[in-house]
């Protein structure tokens, strides 16, 4: 499965990411993981959301640029070693990991781990050739 995340492009300015959760907040969007980049003019605020559509159309109308990528979101026990595994395989299967991050899931000793992956449809054919779990929401 994938799932759709949404990037919002901020000037690197004080408050502006305030400002994303608080558009989010007034739109009843439950963020459900998030991974921020920055350099010195600008980040790049990666997010998944209960409502990708709805959270789109309130950034927007707040003004901010927003772009909708696929990722692939793995579910993986949360415990010491179950990344490492998850990475060999990757590795073994020589797709490239554009970047990643990871997020509680909600249950009992599972996480998330939300991939963005240079040859899509390859990586997520060889997660499930090894019968990793897949979310396409969480």
């Amino acid at each position: 499965m994938q799932i759709k995340q949404i990037s919002v492009f901020l000037e690197n300015n004080v408050g502006r990411l305030g400002e994303v959760t608080k558009v989010l907040a007034d739109a009843e969007i439950n963020m459900r993981a998030m991974s921020i980049a920055d350099t010195a003019d600008f980040g790049i605020l990666r997010l998944i959301v209960n409502d990708t559509d709805r959270a789109v159309k309130a950034l927007n109308e707040a003004g901010f640029t927003t772009r909708e990528t696929s990722v692939v979101a793995v579910e993986i026990d949360d415990v010491p070693g179950s990344l490492a595994r998850l990475m060999e395989l990757i590795q073994q299967s020589k797709v490239n990991i554009e970047y990643l991050y990871a997020s509680p899931e909600g249950k009992t000793g599972k996480a998330v781990v939300i991939f963005k992956l240079e040859d899509h449809a390859k990586g997520l054919q060889i997660i499930k050739e090894n019968g990793l779990p897949t979310v396409d929401a969480f």
